[in-house]
């Protein structure tokens, strides 16, 4: 050889460590150097959720962790296990933040300035669903302080000297707070994937978009204020990205002028949070309205089985609305029941799990506008510090886990099977 021995053997050790470490790490990438299994979008007809021309309704979770898990390469296997323990669960729709606002690994580290590590954190978050065959609905907002909210940008309003206010409410009505998160719909909206090199916009990975988790807008109970930001935010998501669908992200709450705020809402208080389920959800721009289901949380007094009661007549009401008022698909976005209760069993969360699922199993025998459900929340091992009172590792509890897989196979029997990973058809 030319280098002779000497040389020769600590270049080809050389070399042979970087090939290591490339196909370790590197190669996180390197699996995604294709874009993956050829996906279409989901699309809207009257009430019902669309793929490939059949009817979709929905099976999914919650995990709103995956974006700030996947900013560190080391911890991006919990969201590749997540992914991948989902699809063989038949699950097909997963929730998550697409936000982290001025916050530890934040991907908006101020207004307009964006961090490109968690941005590929979330480039490899849609990456590795596609792979998997899951969709994702991404939220671009919170209306509560974790990962930042509203609050944040009302707080780099204030610092920047452009504040009109310091209520977290005028993230709703204050001109540079908007514009603020206009640039952020637009640089999320239009991001090219640097692992499969497609806009989020093109990518079918995404079966759409929420304005904002669980808005409320207390200082202006009319409803008026945050009426205005959906219309102003839903037709500039739209000018944007006319491929994906685009939701509120409500809680379901009727407003004082409705009947219904007396004899569906869980309290007095519901009615005035500044949020109208009807009208908000009524907004040409949105194409499906979303509710979440908290008896727990809502009621002060409530015996379990009272809340069961409550949970049926507030899911069909909803069901009910989507039929005849709206004539949209209502998506359950968030239901669980909390380990903190007094009295709480795991058998009782079950029952709560399986009574919600039945609602959305018979709404699709029945083609109605309850288009699917999204539990709160799945997590994998190892992840105590973010979870909550409804957390739950699926594969820890068989009987759990089950519930689920029981309502994959029911609804791919009635509608048909639109899942990549087929593997759970053994279950059924």
């Amino acid at each position: 050889m030319v280098f002779g021995n000497s040389l020769f053997y600590p270049i080809l050790g050389f070399a042979s460590f970087v090939v290591f470490v490339y196909m370790s790490f590197g190669g996180i990438r390197f699996s995604f150097l294709e874009e993956g299994p050829e996906l279409s979008f989901v699309e809207r007809n009257g009430t019902q959720f669309v793929l490939d021309g059949k009817a979709f309704y929905v099976n999914g979770w919650n995990s709103y962790w995956l974006m700030v898990q996947s900013v560190d390469v080391y911890s991006r296997s919990k969201v590749r296990e997540m992914m991948k323990t989902g699809a063989k669960m038949g699950l097909t729709v997963c929730r998550t933040w697409a936000f982290n606002d001025g916050d530890y690994n934040a991907l908006q580290t101020s207004p307009g300035h964006f961090d490109e590590q968690a941005f590929q954190a979330l480039d490899y978050v849609i990456a590795e669903a596609r792979q998997h065959g899951i969709r994702l609905l991404l939220s671009l907002v919170n209306n509560l302080q974790a990962y930042g909210g509203k609050s944040q940008y009302v707080k780099w309003a204030w610092q920047e000297g452009v504040g009109l206010s310091s209520s977290n409410d005028s993230f709703f009505f204050d001109p540079s707070i908007r514009t603020y998160f206009k640039n952020y719909i637009k640089t999320v909206l239009t991001r090219k994937n640097s692992i499969n090199g497609i806009e989020y916009r093109n990518d079918p990975t995404i079966f759409g978009w929420e304005l904002i988790n669980e808005p409320r807008c207390m200082s202006d109970p009319s409803g008026d204020t945050l009426q205005g930001w959906i219309d102003e935010m839903s037709s500039f998501v739209k000018l944007i990205d006319k491929n994906h669908l685009l939701t509120v992200g409500l809680e379901g709450f009727y407003s004082p002028n409705d009947p219904k705020s007396s004899t569906v809402n869980p309290e007095l208080w519901a009615s005035r949070l500044g949020s109208d389920f009807i009208r908000n959800s009524k907004i040409s721009n949105i194409d499906f309205a979303s509710v979440h289901i908290y008896p727990d949380h809502w009621f002060h007094e409530q015996i379990f089985e009272d809340q069961l009661k409550f949970v049926s007549k507030w899911m069909l009401s909803h069901i009910e609305d989507g039929d005849k008022v709206l004539k949209k698909p209502v998506l359950f976005s968030e239901f669980g029941l909390s380990e903190e209760n007094q009295n709480f069993s795991v058998s009782d969360r079950e029952k709560m799990h399986r009574a919600v699922l039945d609602i959305i199993y018979k709404s699709a025998k029945r083609n109605r506008s309850g288009a699917g459900a999204l539990v709160w929340q799945f997590l994998v091992s190892g992840m105590k510090e973010f979870s909550d009172e409804y957390g739950m590792v699926p594969w820890e509890s068989s009987s759990t886990s089950s519930v689920f897989v029981e309502q994959s196979c029911r609804l791919a029997n009635a509608k048909g099977w639109t899942q990549l990973d087929v593997s759970f058809k053994e279950h059924c």
